[in-house]
């Protein structure tokens, strides 16, 4: 055979040949860049008629809303147990309960009592809100607390549903948020809990969303939002760099996007979204702001220029990032609730029935395949309460929650 030939015969044959995974941790919420955006390839892109095969179920979580960080074969996430919060590892891969560790008090709410944020790991550390806001910082070996530091301490206030931040870990610091006349935001030294600033200029308080590391022209600071601002906080030394009104109300939840110099937010109870961009001189000028998006918490995702997440109303929605246009809305196919993405398909999660929908991430329009519905289903979440934990993939398994249940399957191709 010529040597032509035979290039194009192995090429052939390997693009027949099955491409293996492409494994990723989910170190912190919302995965390694905080955008829900998974890295994983070589994923299922049709579930079988019953859905993917679970693997394994946890069954003694406690009460919570807690999503999973995973690093190895690892997953960390929190509960209740004997009347505490309590940070939990289980091992990733089968379901074992490794150790728990005991966190704070256990926050009483009508929605569901207990914790509300994801950990954070980084190295031989995890760190972790609890709902009255203690922030604990623990060794991922034993669970061993190394350091707590409360946010009454720093001034702040338990919001009406707790606090709900999910801390974030950059380079040296701890991120968090507060809120209250000392500074919303603060970083503490990650091996100490000390204080490394506050910002004193800043003094909103605390809503329900989570800090966003970024480089907005070559700047390096970190973007928050509370009920009515978003801002550009300087690394450094926590000075506001820029700030911009939003018209929130109730409970602003979803994570900032930001994408170069464009910041986009969104909030449920009628508010909608609102895009900016940040001038080099840190001036802001509003792109859009309308009602195409009202995410309540279910999260909102970025991907290839368009936005993907549920908007009160009209149900599920894709948007343009740059218009801010409706690009397509699906409303009778599933209930409102949460979102994950994985390998160019969506994980939409109906918060009401527990049904979980594999869906094409396309501008093209709402294209399942395949969905099932969790079961059996928690008994002791509240009335009130809904299945409100965010789906994640890492290392090919698709883990979700419902309160005490932790549930896993495996969502690789064959």
């Amino acid at each position: 055979m010529k040597p032509l030939k035979i290039l194009i015969a192995l090429g052939a044959l390997l693009a027949l040949t099955p491409r293996p995974t492409q494994a990723a941790d989910w170190p912190q919420w919302r995965g390694p860049h905080r955008d829900d955006v998974s890295t994983e390839t070589g994923l299922l892109k049709e579930w079988p008629a019953d859905g993917p095969k679970r693997i394994w179920m946890f069954e003694n979580a406690g009460n919570g809303y807690s999503g999973p960080a995973i690093v190895g074969d690892r997953f960390y996430t929190l509960g209740t147990r004997d009347g505490s919060e309590i940070l939990l590892c289980l091992n990733a891969a089968t379901g074992k309960e490794v150790w728990t560790s005991k966190l704070a008090d256990i926050l009483k709410n009508n929605w569901g009592d207990g914790p509300r944020g994801t950990p954070a790991v980084d190295g031989d550390r995890v760190f972790a809100m609890s709902g009255e806001g203690v922030l604990t910082c623990a060794n991922t070996k034993d669970g061993s607390v190394v350091w707590q530091k409360k946010m009454g301490d720093l001034g702040g206030k338990i919001p009406g549903w707790g606090y709900t931040e999910s801390p974030l870990v950059d380079g040296d610091l701890v991120i968090c948020t507060p809120g209250g006349d000392k500074g919303t935001v603060a970083a503490l030294d990650k091996k100490t809990g000390n204080v490394k600033w506050q910002t004193a200029e800043f003094t909103d308080g605390a809503h329900y969303s989570s800090v966003v590391p970024a480089q907005i022209n070559g700047t390096p600071q970190y973007v928050q939002r509370t009920e009515k601002s978003i801002v550009g906080i300087r690394a450094t030394d926590g000075h506001i760099l820029w700030k911009s009104d939003f018209p929130g109300r109730t409970a602003v939840i979803p994570t900032p996007i930001v994408q170069g110099n464009h910041v986009y937010v969104a909030a449920g109870y009628g508010a909608g979204c609102k895009m900016i961009k940040v001038n080099a001189d840190n001036t802001v000028e509003t792109v859009y702001e309308n009602k195409v998006m009202k995410n309540h918490h279910g999260g909102v995702i970025l991907i290839g220029g368009n936005l993907y997440g549920h908007s009160e109303g009209p149900g599920w929605v894709c948007q343009d990032f740059m218009t801010g246009k409706e690009v397509w809305a699906e409303r009778s196919a599933l209930g409102k609730g949460a979102i994950g993405s994985a390998d160019g398909m969506l994980y939409c999660l109906d918060e009401g029935s527990g049904t979980v929908v594999l869906v094409d991430a396309s501008p093209a329009g709402w294209k399942e395949h395949g969905r099932f519905k969790l079961d059996p289903q928690s008994k002791i979440r509240s009335s009130s309460g809904r299945v409100w934990t965010h789906p994640v993939v890492s290392h090919g398994l698709l883990y979700l929650r419902d309160q005490d249940l932790i549930y896993c399957f495996d969502v690789k191709k064959p």
